[in-house]
């Protein structure tokens, strides 16, 4: 795994992080927005794909 690669990877580990947590505060606000919640949910995921994509694609397909 080349540099660019791996902090690429690192970015976005760090933004999926970021949105959990801010996830988890409008969870224990009084008045959440479920709307802002579900929206936040669905960018993690896509988040969580890029990331595995982006593991996926680094280790080499090698036929047994």
């Amino acid at each position: 795994m080349n540099d660019d690669h791996a902090s690429g990877l690192e970015a976005l580990k760090a933004e999926h992080r970021r949105l959990d947590e801010r996830i988890q505060v409008l969870l224990t606000e009084s008045a959440t927005d479920q709307l802002e919640i579900a929206r936040l949910k669905r960018q993690k995921l896509r988040l969580k794909d890029q990331i595995q994509r982006m593991i996926d694609s680094s280790i080499p397909d090698i036929i047994a």
